[in-house]
């Protein structure tokens, strides 16, 4: 019997001792004793990350959550099976305090980095698990802003705990069928029962994570003005001492292209007794520090994701020989996976210097610049890295050729789950809106331009020279395009995802040219210069200056001409 060729599969290491980018990161940025301290726990992250949680991972491929609705004997129950990924996903983000190390470590603003870098080596392991700790973190940071003390008190510490059986998730409530950007139109209601208690009701049709104890939830209480002023934020607990769900009913699970192991799932308020946060009016306007908590989640798991697919496919090109050499020796795969390695480490370096704003300003230490410029990217780092993400993992999975394509290998499942990042808490449309409401309201252009030049002005290497004027030539287009069109709301609308693109882009290579020559000089590594480098090489400046909304509308009417009778 002959013996045929078998390829060896990629495989992974240590999460944190093979990343190179987050390592020279956390050198640069964090005190060496804080350095010292966090380094143990982020190593046994990796080692899960790329050992036993990556095997699981795989083993339970063709698992996925099921919601079982009556029990044998007849009765609604609802209940929600997981998979063995995300059980073993709870209790180690408790222990590891994945969401509690941004509220109860001893290092003031820098408790941010360090929690992140935590998520960050966790998050691609685990199935999306991070779906649930996000809105779990943004629900805490909200309670704790509401100055609702009797609900700090009560639910804070579950969703901070450490400990897997008191631990809580939180759920965040808001996507109706009127739209998912367009709360404003919730058909949710709260009503006053006799007792004075208030009970929701309404259709919720798509809650990720449905398994949580608690959600924060929109609902316009009985009376109040439509449109977004007139609903208010709710706190509810999903189910009762004995376990039963408190007057909700769960319709379907959703079957989606990807994220299939977060059970997301339809739900009816039938009646659902729940709290309110604060005011019974404005809560879009109370829910934003949760809503900009989970944008920053999902700016930082699009870069994790996009590392992932990346140190699969490094591995595997040592490993693949095609046409007599391997494919990591083949110039034009170096550099397809180059490309792809320089847009990763661009992301890194915008989603984590938001979260070093988040961590100032958590703890009112940032200047009044630096709480414009989180407005500001909060939405422009999500914007961009979830495009990033879906484009680069495309890459990935194509530098595996049909071993890729194949669901056994474990490797679509990485693509599939990508496509959530651009469209989960608001899509690349959605926030460039958002950035130019932002833009219109503070002012903010002239912050974000003086903090770019600011970064670039401190590369004084001459191979930084041009991702620096890359990004400052880019910077300035994007700034002349944005007044000469701020009289035409038409076309300034139209052109807002090619200057938000342009604008988060050219942020994250001035930031990653300024990490570049700190490597330079204190690492005597190239390597993130040559990231820069090859950054600035693709296309960073997006905008159009002659935007044709005419040809648009002809683009998009595909109503058939009306032709006269001796032309048919």
């Amino acid at each position: 019997m002959s013996q045929w060729f078998n390829q060896p599969p990629p495989q992974l290491g240590n999460q944190f001792e093979q990343d190179r980018v987050l390592r020279s990161y956390l050198r640069r940025t964090l005190p060496a004793d804080m350095l010292a301290a966090i380094t143990p726990t982020l190593q046994e992250l990796g080692e899960l990350a790329g050992g036993e949680l990556y095997a699981l991972q795989l083993a339970d491929r063709l698992n996925e959550p099921r919601l079982i609705q009556w029990s044998a004997w007849g009765e609604r129950i609802d209940e929600i099976v997981v998979t063995p990924v995300w059980e073993r996903a709870q209790r180690l983000a408790a222990t590891y305090g994945i969401v509690a190390s941004a509220y109860d470590q001893p290092y003031a603003q820098l408790n941010r980095v360090f929690q992140f870098a935590s998520a960050y080596l966790f998050h691609p392991s685990t199935d999306v698990y991070t779906c649930p700790l996000a809105m779990t973190d943004g629900a805490a940071r909200t309670l704790l802003r509401s100055n609702n003390q009797p609900l700090i008190d009560h639910a804070v510490p579950h969703l901070l705990s450490r400990d897997p059986a008191t631990f809580w998730t939180s759920g965040q409530w808001m996507t109706e069928s009127t739209g998912g950007s367009d709360v404003g139109r919730s058909e949710t209601y709260a009503r006053l029962d006799p007792g004075g208690a208030w009970r929701l009701y309404g259709r919720k049709w798509f809650t990720s994570a449905t398994t949580s104890e608690m959600a924060l939830t929109l609902a316009r209480p009985e009376g109040n003005a439509e449109g977004g002023r007139g609903l208010a934020l709710f706190y509810v607990e999903t189910r009762d001492e004995q376990g039963r769900l408190r007057n909700i009913e769960v319709n379907r699970l959703k079957d989606k292209l990807g994220t299939r192991k977060v059970p997301t799932a339809e739900l009816l308020l039938l009646g659902t007794l729940a709290q309110p946060v604060g005011a019974l009016e404005n809560g879009v306007s109370a829910i934003v520090p949760m809503l900009h908590l989970t944008r920053t989640w999902n700016s930082v798991m699009a870069v994790a994701t996009m590392r992932r697919g990346l140190a699969l496919a490094r591995d595997y090109a040592h490993k693949r020989v095609a046409f007599g050499l391997p494919l990591s020796q083949q110039p034009l795969h170096l550099d397809t996976l180059a490309a792809q390695q320089a847009e990763m480490e661009a992301a890194f370096h915008l989603s984590f210097y938001l979260v070093e704003l988040i961590g100032l300003d958590e703890h009112n230490t940032a200047s009044p610049e630096q709480a414009t410029l989180l407005r500001l990217l909060t939405s422009l780092a999500k914007l961009t890295t979830g495009r990033q993400a879906v484009d680069v993992l495309s890459e990935v999975i194509e530098a595996f050729g049909g071993a890729g394509y194949v669901e056994d290998t474990g490797l679509p499942l990485v693509l599939r789950d990508a496509h959530v990042l651009p469209i989960w808490e608001g899509t690349t449309n959605v926030l460039a809106l958002d950035t130019l409401r932002a833009l219109q309201k503070e002012q903010g252009w002239s912050v974000l331009a003086r903090h770019v030049l600011k970064l670039v002005q401190t590369a004084h290497d001459p191979a930084l020279s041009v991702p620096g004027q890359v990004a400052q030539r880019a910077i300035q287009h994007a700034e002349q395009w944005l007044s000469a069109h701020l009289a035409d709301p038409q076309q300034l609308q139209a052109g807002m995802r090619r200057l938000a693109l342009t604008t988060a882009r050219a942020t994250a290579l001035a930031l990653l040219t300024a990490h570049a020559q700190w490597s330079l000089d204190n690492e005597h590594d190239p390597r993130a210069a040559a990231a820069a480098r090859r950054f600035a090489s693709s296309a960073i400046d997006l905008i159009s200056d002659d935007l044709d909304l005419d040809d648009a509308q002809l683009l998009v009417n595909e109503q058939l001409p009306q032709l006269a009778e001796d032309e048919v």
